[in-house]
This record gives C-alpha cells, structure tokens and sequence, in this order.
C-alpha cells in the first residue's frame, strides 16, 4: 500500500513533476494527479497501482510500510507516528 503523502514525498525526493512520474510509470498524468488527492491510502485500479510503485522501485525509492524496517542503507525520511507541528513564533 501506499498513501498519498508518501507518493508526493517520493516524487520530491526523486526532484520530478507529476509529468514525469506518469511518463516513468507508463500513466497518465490525470492519473498521477488523483493519486495524490487521495485522501489516505491510494485506492485505484490494481495494474495502475502496481506501474506506479514498479516506477518508483526503478527510480530507487523504498515504499516503507506502517511499523515496517526499511531494508535499504541509504538515506530516508520518515514521518513519526505521532508527528506534531511546532509553532516556531
């Protein structure tokens, strides 16, 4: 599974626009930009889904799960569990 904040941050740390994704992913570029409205989880047709995070995988990202370990070795982000926002006035 894969939400619609972990795709926008994968595509943010690839440096590449919804274009370009959809051109990686063999999608359209409509598509992508559902995909990224969705509120949670991206639900959506299976093939879709599956060309989306073939790209991804290819570009080098790594899909992290909720509670799972990621089993790369190179730098990441991960947004905690319980993730506040500071105000910083």
């Amino acid at each position: 599974m894969i939400s619609a904040p972990q795709l926008r941050a994968a595509r943010a740390l690839l440096g590449i626009d919804q274009r370009q994704l959809a051109e990686r992913a063999g999608l359209s570029v409509p598509t992508i930009q559902r995909m990224e409205a969705s509120d949670g989880v991206i639900r959506g047709n299976v093939d879709s889904l599956m060309k989306l995070i073939a790209a991804l995988d290819q570009a080098g990202i790594e899909l992290i799960g909720e509670g799972a370990g990621s089993q790369g070795s190179g730098r990441g982000v991960r947004l905690k569990a319980a993730a506040t926002v500071q105000d910083s006035t």
